[in-house]
């Protein structure tokens, strides 16, 4: 039976291409970027020329560009580094109840550092309402943070209402772009957003590696200290193999952008055309009109979600019932507690399945068929 991995917004496997381009650097490029001898100026080379390409893939200043160990680092970075930096203008921050831990425990570490964070509710439909946000905002308002594209129902914010409605007020504007990137063409000048956070290990590239961008003359604390790299806003010597290997899987992505959208469309409607034909009882969570093509979160009336992971991965299927920082916990699902209640049944029933570059159809297809054969057996078991 051949395993079917279909959790991708979890993580990706890393591309053949991309680790080809990460071997020279294991073996060659062992220099210190930060050193003026030719080893070292042969490595800071290699970095600038990375820098510059994962800059253009979103159209920004290749100064504005500090890579991070990750998404965590980099939205840690942004509301820690970015709310002590403007303390002096005030102490408010807007976000969502949505968000990634990587965002909702940072703005709960700065409130008890003295800040006042409001979490804008989040409607069915799995968006917040930019009336909410209007009314949110405060003269000591300083800092907004949403998410681009929900990790658990791949349902887009309106990011380009929020920036039109942050237009008139000295506010930054954060947004969390893990799982845009890759998928959604972004030009942070028309998205008029100030900061913005990306991870390689969600793009068929390492983990490890990550980037905040930064629009020039945004004040933002460095959060660790030592060197001056990354002008003096993330200090340590730089993850070379990593950042490299984050350079070729953007090229890979600048690429083929379109063609992999368009195939992440087709195995959506194959995989619910496949449990329609086999009258499986779902509903969808969030708007479909408003998700990218590549995850869809599904509520399965009448059955408890641990039995149906635990039967897909029985059944060679690889799915999730949320966000991979939470695996294991019996807490329920704050993104579907936070769009239905936290009475719903939605948050015992739903699971999550996201597809990458590695699926095909076939796959697809045959993990809908192994998905609808577990729901009738466990739906037949239940109504015994």
């Amino acid at each position: 039976m051949k395993a079917i991995y279909l959790d991708h917004a979890a993580t990706t496997p890393l591309s053949e291409e991309v680790l080809e381009a990460m071997i020279p650097i294991y073996n060659d490029i062992f220099g210190n970027p930060s050193s003026v001898h030719s080893f070292g100026r042969k490595a800071r080379q290699i970095l600038d020329n990375a820098r510059r390409t994962i800059a253009d893939s979103i159209h920004a200043n290749e100064k504005d560009i500090i890579f991070t160990s990750g998404a965590t680092e980099a939205n840690n970075l942004a509301l820690i580094g970015t709310a002590k930096a403007n303390r002096n203008k005030g102490n408010h921050i807007i976000t969502t109840e949505q968000e990634h831990h990587a965002v909702l425990h940072a703005a709960e570490y700065l409130e008890e550092e003295g800040f006042n964070v409001t979490y804008l509710p989040i409607n069915k439909d799995g968006k917040i309402s930019i009336n909410d946000l209007k009314n949110a905002l405060t003269d000591d308002t300083i800092l907004v943070s949403v998410m681009y594209v929900n990790n658990e129902t791949g349902v887009i914010q309106p990011i380009n209402e929020i920036a039109d409605a942050l237009t008139e007020a000295d506010v930054i504007f954060h947004t969390d772009a893990v799982q845009a990137f890759g998928l959604i063409d972004i030009n942070v000048e028309t998205l008029k957003v100030d900061l913005l956070s990306v991870s390689s290990h969600k793009i068929n590239g390492p983990k490890g590696i990550g980037f905040l961008y930064t629009r020039e003359n945004i004040p933002i604390y460095a959060q660790l200290y030592g060197g001056e790299q990354e002008r003096k806003r993330r200090p340590g010597t730089e993850n070379m193999v990593g950042i490299v290997g984050f350079q070729k899987a953007v090229e890979l992505v600048v690429k083929n952008r379109n063609l992999w959208q368009e195939q992440y469309k087709q195995y959506k409607e194959a995989f619910l055309a496949v449990l329609k034909n086999e009258k499986i009882n779902f509903e969808i969570n969030g708007d479909p009109k408003s998700m990218i093509p590549s995850t869809i979160n599904l509520s399965f009336p009448g059955i408890n979600v641990e039995k149906m992971l635990m039967n897909l991965d029985i059944e060679g299927v690889a799915a999730s019932s949320g966000s991979a920082c939470t695996a294991g916990s019996i807490d329920p699902s704050h993104v579907l507690v936070a769009m239905f209640g936290k009475d719903t049944e939605r948050t015992q029933n739903s699971i999550r399945f996201s597809f990458g570059i590695h699926n095909t159809l076939e796959d697809v297809e045959e993990a809908a068929r192994r998905l609808a054969k577990i729901v009738h057996r466990l739906t037949r078991n239940e109504s015994r």
